[in-house]
């Protein structure tokens, strides 16, 4: 566990190299994820459709695929601010909602617009080795179902190995409150199950950076949660799992931990890559 205050945050986001005032920056909106849309189901019409903000006439550039939070109950498709003119990409999927959809269906959403990310980010220009898995969340446990459980991207032909990083931003690792309440279970009923990150823990993992809000401010146990995901990651033998708290932060922390997860993706690239 590592606890960071805002200085330090911004001598992280002061690290950052400045990009060239050049690069121009595209958006392409509402791109359906499903090769044909399951016809017949207006839902997955409705909702599973992506949108791609990324740098153009660049090459090799990494892609960072954003989950939307909102408890798998609410929320749109958003291409945070902070993110943009960064030098890489951001691809925002939409993915269907409780209770008009039921698990793993939202899970299945999730694995499908990873899969079209990796099937399709090299005609954009991205390097489909450097895609990493983020959000806040209902987001973030979506990141670490995709990441951990390996069948939903199975699904699709793809090892979930190939993802270059899961940093996901206060996620639930236990079964989600949302799909306990399917269940008649009350969300202070810890569950761990098929549908919890944390059955999932295994040392060949792609890189892992948990971020979370104060343990004293964060909601419902969420930093302890992560706490204990991180302790099993690391015994079961994965050799890059972190943890971060923000301290002075409560659930919605995705603006002081944005820097974190930015300087994360530079690093990778350049361990991928090597210095310019």
């Amino acid at each position: 566990m590592k606890n960071l205050t805002i200085a330090f945050l911004i001598l992280i986001t002061g690290s950052i190299a400045t990009l060239a005032q050049e690069i121009q920056y595209q958006t392409d909106k509402n791109i359906p994820y499903y090769e044909s849309q399951k016809s017949g189901n207006e839902y997955i019409q409705e909702r599973c459709m992506l949108d791609i903000y990324f740098p153009k006439d660049s090459k090799g550039f990494a892609t960072i695929v954003w989950f939307h939070g909102g408890g798998l109950t609410s929320g749109q498709k958003e291409i945070p601010q902070t993110l943009k003119d960064k030098g890489f990409c951001i691809v925002a999927p939409n993915y269907r909602l409780s209770p008009r959809a039921k698990s793993p269906e939202f899970i299945e959403d999730a694995a499908a617009a990873v899969a079209w990310v990796f099937n399709n980010i090299q005609k954009y220009g991205g390097d489909p080795s450097l895609i990493f898995l983020s959000g806040h969340s209902a987001g973030g446990y979506l990141d670490l179902m995709v990441g951990l459980d390996k069948k939903w991207l199975k699904a699709y032909n793809i090892d979930a190995n190939r993802i270059a990083g899961l940093i996901p931003f206060s996620p639930q690792v236990i079964t989600h409150f949302t799909i306990r309440k399917e269940r008649g279970i009350s969300d202070k009923q810890p569950i761990i199950d098929e549908f919890a990150p944390l059955y999932h823990v295994r040392a060949d993992a792609p890189m892992l950076l948990l971020i979370t809000g104060d343990k004293e401010m964060e909601m419902l146990g969420r930093y302890e949660e992560n706490a204990y995901m991180a302790r099993m990651m690391k015994l079961t033998g994965h050799k890059d799992t972190r943890l971060f708290e923000l301290q002075g932060f409560g659930h919605n922390m995705t603006e002081p931990a944005f820097p974190l997860l930015i300087r994360e993706v530079g690093i990778k690239v350049k361990q991928m890559k090597g210095p310019k």
